[in-house]
Order: structure tokens, then sequence, then C-alpha cells
């Protein structure tokens, strides 16, 4: 593994922030720390970075403690979500910083800068100045300016909370992209779920300082294991199993270690299949139009639930409607 934290530890005025994190990762993986503002994932984005010292645990890269290593010592990459960019310099003097102030000659540094400016989708740009710039190309130039010192780790904090929803998903196919084609271990923080499943290899759920779930990104949402990654990662109906049972023929077996007491059984609404009422039914309640898919809610057995389906099934608030679901398409989770 790249990147190895043993038992890191971080309390602000007593109150912990971070509890006995233990993450490892890979030479060339995208991780995302996922989760609400205050869980923690930013404060270990920094302590990373060596701008915050951690109370206790460890940060190795590559087998290198980075406990007395300062931060510019660390060779690391690192964007935020403010861009952070030089105002009176040029793009090209942005992207070129870190490598004049390392004392590379100056064709080294053209040639460097002209690479990273057409890997980011901006050729011809270097003689702009960040104020003639739109917010998603400083974003670029500021990924540019990271990756221009080949650092031997990326780390990523809201780098596209700032852009508008068209840019923020363009640019994260590119970054993915850029990623990929370099094999730069990365950790990026996010509180968007979406983003996080479309770009992770890897998505560490954070809450209260302590890491809920870690995997990949198809395990958590199809297989979350608390109720809290359930409900953050996305939508779902989750029943306590009395009621799931009146619902679903064959409940899957409940996991070791888990009493019936404290779970719940989870299905996501795009796995409810609706059809003419003939049976045990529900009544829509309501009705959200999303494009391609419609969000219906539902009334069933005194509980509330929500289900997707295509836009093109006529449903109509009031109506009845056959509520299926398999077992094979439920999971558990730790109420």
């Amino acid at each position: 593994m790249a990147l190895q934290i043993r038992n890191l530890h971080k309390s602000f005025g007593g109150q912990p922030a971070l509890e006995r994190i233990e993450l490892d990762v890979g030479g060339a993986e995208f991780v995302c720390l996922l989760g609400p503002s205050g869980c923690g994932k930013t404060t270990l984005l920094r302590i990373i970075a060596g701008l915050m010292a951690a109370d206790g645990g460890s940060v190795s890269l590559n087998g290198r403690d980075l406990a007395q290593m300062p931060a510019r010592e660390r060779g690391f990459g690192i964007v935020f979500q403010s861009y952070s960019l030089f105002p009176h310099m040029t793009v090209a003097q942005n992207v070129g910083y870190g490598l004049r102030i390392r004392g590379e000659n100056a064709a080294a540094i053209d040639k460097r800068v002209a690479a990273l400016l057409d890997m980011v989708k901006l050729p011809g740009f270097g003689a702009r100045f960040p104020g003639q710039l739109s917010g998603g190309q400083q974003q670029r130039v500021a990924i540019a300016r990271a990756l221009a010192v080949n650092p031997s780790l990326l780390l990523l904090d809201e780098p596209l909370s700032a852009l508008d929803a068209r840019v923020r998903a363009d640019l994260r196919g590119e970054l993915r992209e850029v990623q990929r084609n370099l094999g730069i271990p990365t950790l990026m923080v996010t509180h968007d779920q979406e983003e996080a499943m479309s770009m992770a290899d890897t998505i560490v759920c954070m809450n209260h300082g302590r890491i809920e779930q870690q995997g990949a990104p198809q395990d958590l949402y199809l297989r979350p294991r608390t109720r809290f990654v359930a409900d953050f990662m996305g939508h779902s109906n989750l029943l306590p199993p009395a009621l799931a049972r009146q619902w679903v023929p064959a409940l899957p077996p409940l996991p070791a270690g888990l009493a019936e007491a404290e779970a719940l059984l989870c299905v996501r609404p795009e796995r409810i299949r609706l059809g003419a009422a003939s049976e045990a039914v529900g009544q829509v309640t309501g009705i959200s139009f999303l494009g391609s898919i419609q969000r219906v809610r539902l009334r069933w057995n005194e509980h509330d639930l929500l289900a997707e389906t295509s836009s093109a099934v006529p449903l109509q608030p009031g109506q009845s409607v056959f509520l299926a679901v398999g077992a094979a398409d439920c999971s558990w989770v730790r109420a």
C-alpha cells in the first residue's frame, strides 16, 4: 500500500474529531472520504498533508513515517475548494510555480506546463490570468499546478463543490481520467455521494470521526452495514423485521453478530417493482418527475415507502399499486 494510516486520532477541546482511524490507499487508487460536515474527513486530509498534527497514531507513505516531516517536504499535490491561484501570475506561471521554486530550468518548465495544460484541456491558455477564466477553468489550472511536481500523493479537498452542476459533472470525468493515466494515489474529500460513487475505487464513509464502512461504491450502495450508510448513500426504505416479513416472502438471513432487535431491512427505491393492484397493495401518495425516472411516494401498511420507476409508467396520486421486491434485492443494516 502507498499510504498507510494506523490508529490515528485527534481531538479539539476535548471533543474527538477522529477516532482510531485505520486506512490504506493503494499505489494508483482513487479513494473518496465521504460524509457530512463535521464528520472528520477534512481533518484527516489535513493531517495526511502535514497541515495539522495528530494526537496519536501513524501516517506513512511507501514505508516512510511522515510524523516529523514538514508539509513542504512531503511532495504531495493539494487542490482545495477555493482555487488558490496567484492572481498576478499567468496560467503558465501558476502551473510552473512549484517547478521554479525547485530550481528546474526554464525549458523543462515550459515543456511540462504545456503538457499539463493540454492534459487538463486548456491548451493555449498559458498567457491568460486567473481573472480571465471561468470557475471550471481555474480549477483545471489548480489541478495542473498540483500535478506539475509529479506528486507522490494527490490530495483533493472538495475540489468541485464551488462549480455549477454541469461543469462539476464534466470535470469529474476529466479529473478521474487524468488520475488514471498518471497512476497517482489520490484521496478526495467530498460530501456528495453521487460524486464519490462516480469517481472512487474505494469510498470511506465517515460519521462523527469514525469510519462507518469502506469498500467499493457498489458494496456501500447495495450492501450497507449501518443505517447511517444506507441513508447517506442515496435513498432507502428501512423496515423492522416484523413488518418486512409481511412484504418479502423469503427474507435474507441476518448477518453473523447482528441481532434481530437491532436490525432493519434496507430496500433501495429502484428495487421495488410496481404493478396493477391485485393482492397486497400500496397507495401512491405523490410523484416527482426526474426525467428518465419518476420517484414515487407510497403508503403501505401504515408505512411510507419510496420507489423509483420509469417515467413511462402511468401513475397517479391516489392510485393503488401492487408492490413486489425479492429477497436478493434487500440487505440487513444495523439500526
